[in-house]
């Protein structure tokens, strides 16, 4: 994923937090004795008060000045779910998050300090230029994985024979994620896949098949099957210009907008508990970071994480 990603490690707990604030009452009952709003605000406000109070200030703060449409949003949340493949619901869970709908709460914050942050980033001509002479268009592959390469040789020998892509990959492909599909591992761009993979895979002819390619995860047969055109520079300038800023983001550049951020608001935080509220390092990349982690096991064991 890319950095400006949120590390999925504050829980749902921000928005309990909020909503115990200020009340009174029990949330539970039993014969030993009972627990008040009172006790359980004060217990979260100790363990993750500070994060949660943080949280809630940015969301004010930078909602007046930025803007996350649904549609970013959901592109975003729809390439986590491509980049983790089938572990996305175990990393919800694994963090905390109750649903989709509860991890979007988070990342929107974390997309609204993206928006801020990138107003101090500058980027040169040459960057971009160098960004687009090296851009390679998304692809399209399918492929099977085997073992062993001598069994990687025979499927060749059967594919060179006639034999069908797709039906050799239901058959032999121990990717069966992939093998159900025919081996088709749909749309990818680089930093995707597995470098010797990738490496294969771009090289290749739209419909060619390639020799026995060895990775980590055993020997592939690929075939790459679309690429899409590569647009005019002055058609890409404005999503290079996007893609090159969020590369050189870091967590002090985003740190430091905040705290111009909150200055400009007059954010003042009367509860003498959570002045580190303030202190955009104090919670350092709770919504910043990488997300869920580097490689996944998605699309055969050839997907990794950015």
């Amino acid at each position: 994923m890319k950095k400006w990603m949120l590390a999925l490690t504050l829980t749902s707990g921000v928005l309990v937090l909020s909503a115990c604030s200020g009340s009174s009452g029990n949330v539970a009952q039993s014969s030993s004795g009972n627990v008040t709003k009172d006790e359980l605000y004060t217990m979260m406000k100790n363990k993750i008060g500070t994060q949660a109070l943080q949280q809630l200030i940015y969301e004010k703060v930078l909602s007046k000045k930025y803007t996350v449409t649904d549609k970013e949003l959901n592109d975003k949340v729809a390439q986590l779910k491509k980049d983790l493949g089938s572990n996305f619901q175990m990393a919800l869970a694994q963090y905390g998050y109750k649903n989709e709908s509860d991890l979007k709460e988070t990342m929107k914050i974390g997309m609204l300090q993206e928006k801020a942050a990138m107003q101090d980033v500058k980027v040169t001509d040459k960057e971009l230029q160098d960004y687009y002479n090296n851009y390679k268009p998304d692809i399209r592959a399918r492929h099977i994985l085997v073992a062993d390469e001598a069994t990687a040789n025979q499927i060749k020998q059967q594919l060179d024979a006639g034999a069908k892509f797709e039906d050799l990959a239901k058959k032999d492909s121990t990717d069966t994620a992939s093998a159900q599909n025919g081996g088709d591992l749909g749309w990818f761009g680089t930093g995707k896949m597995d470098p010797d993979f990738e490496k294969a895979a771009f090289a290749l002819k739209v419909n060619e098949i390639s020799a026995p390619v060895k990775t980590q995860y055993g020997y592939h047969i690929i075939q790459k099957t679309g690429e899409k055109p590569k647009k005019s520079f002055n058609a890409m300038k404005k999503d290079i210009i996007t893609a090159v800023k969020e590369s050189k983001l870091t967590n002090d550049i985003i740190n430091a907008r905040m705290t111009k951020e909150l200055k400009a608001a007059n954010v003042k935080v009367d509860d003498k508990d959570l002045q580190d509220a303030l202190n955009p390092a104090s919670t350092s990349g709770a919504a910043t970071g990488g997300a869920a982690g580097g490689t996944t096991g998605g699309a055969g064991g050839v997907t990794t994480g950015q």
